[in-house]
């Protein structure tokens, strides 16, 4: 059986090199058009050429998605942006709309073509439709359990491979469809500009009465109509595997590098780990109670999930201290601070194919060697010497208690 596929997200050029330093075995981002993620950062007609040449040299292949359902005036310039895609030797093209489908095969013909969640494909007919018309991959709606997904992998040509999401937040509505952003605030979420309104705290306002809120009470913790755990399947990596899915993709274009390399490093490690035999590594598993996240679940996998009313706030136990930009084999590292730290503080380290270690900040030097007792300006420069060498773009991070109260 062939190993799990890890599918990362990439964001922006940093979150691409974290995902791909850190294991991931594809990577999927966005141009500046026709993506779901308008606010992602995304790349540029002169950025997209040099993202795919840099996961290419280290053997990763790229997804773009095309994946939002464009109107007349937009169909008219899509030609154009998939022979840009084609020229840039983009491996894949995730689409939803049947016409960019047509439009990615004839202008875009080596670029696979695979079919978005957002078009929710939860039937072994539908996948077959999608696979006769010429995609190589289908990614199931999110709200498809084990048993239907291993009912489609039974029911589909072996040729068609099978995506499913395995981590990150998790979408209030069907397979991502939802129009309540566009409605409040004039950003339509099925054209890649959600404002997330489905995360707002709301209050009740009686006409008579502007300016006097009330709470909304469901129970005696508050409202959570629409709360929504994330989605971990860290810890049922085998079944995803048994039920036949090829690929699983972690949720997160918009989220930070760190999540991205935090993220892509924990599932790496423990599908290696699978594939080889052994017991998962608990130092890898437990990465991922190291990002910001809200409280976990497994979506629909092993059922409806249930309503969640505990909170609806989002864990954040560690912070990103800095970014190793180099460092020598005596273990002095660059650094560029992301949030500033004084001496002595207690740290750990964590980087590619690197379990992440303690160490103690001492004897820190600016770019001049002078003695620097905290380094405060963002994205300063300056030097950290660790017990052994580690590879550039290695984190340095501190346990904090940020989250919400």
């Amino acid at each position: 059986m062939a190993k799990l596929e890890l599918l990362s997200p990439a964001g922006d050029m940093e979150r691409l090199k974290m995902s791909v330093l850190y294991g991931a075995d594809a990577v999927y981002l966005a141009g500046t058009d026709f993506g779901m993620r308008s606010f992602a950062g995304n790349f540029t007609p002169e950025e997209l050429p040099k993202a795919v040449a840099y996961a290419h040299e280290h053997g990763v292949k790229v997804h773009v998605t095309v994946n939002t359902m464009p109107r007349n005036e937009e169909i008219a310039q899509l030609p154009a942006y998939l022979e840009r895609l084609e020229d840039a030797k983009v491996d894949a093209l995730i689409v939803a709309d049947l016409g960019a489908f047509t439009l990615a095969g004839k202008y875009a013909p080596h670029c696979q073509r695979h079919i978005s969640t957002q078009q929710s494909i939860a039937n072994y007919e539908c996948a077959k439709a999608w696979y006769d018309l010429g995609a190589q991959r289908v990614v199931l709606a999110r709200e498809l359990n084990l048993r239907e997904i291993r009912h489609i992998r039974e029911n589909t040509p072996m040729e068609l491979e099978i995506e499913t999401f395995g981590h990150g937040a998790m979408c209030v509505s069907y397979s991502g469809r939802c129009l309540l952003s566009n409605y409040m605030t004039g950003r339509d979420s099925n054209r890649g500009a959600c404002a997330q309104p489905c995360r707002y705290q709301y209050a009740l306002m009686e006409e008579k009465r502007p300016g006097e809120y009330f709470p909304v009470f469901e129970d005696e913790k508050g409202t959570y109509i629409l709360n929504s755990r994330d989605m971990c399947m860290i810890d049922h990596l085998q079944d995803l595997i048994d039920a036949g899915v090829d690929c699983i993709k972690i949720e997160g274009r918009a989220k930070s590098a760190y999540y991205a390399a935090i993220t892509t490093g924990a599932y790496r490690h423990c599908i290696d780990d699978i594939a080889a035999g052994r017991p998962i590594d608990p130092v890898w598993r437990d990465e991922v109670d190291k990002i910001s996240h809200r409280v976990y679940s497994t979506g629909f996998y092993y059922g409806f999930p249930g309503q969640y009313t505990e909170h609806s706030r989002y864990i954040r136990e560690w912070q990103i201290c800095a970014i190793v930009e180099s460092c020598d084999e005596n273990g002095v590292a660059l650094c560029s601070l992301r949030n500033k730290f004084p001496e002595g503080a207690e740290l750990e380290v964590v980087g590619p194919d690197l379990k992440p270690f303690a160490i103690t900040a001492q004897n820190m030097t600016d770019l001049e060697g002078n003695p620097l007792a905290e380094p405060r300006t963002p994205e300063m420069k300056f030097h950290l010497p660790l017990p052994k060498a580690v590879p550039a773009l290695s984190i340095i991070r501190h346990a904090v208690d940020l989250s919400a109260k």
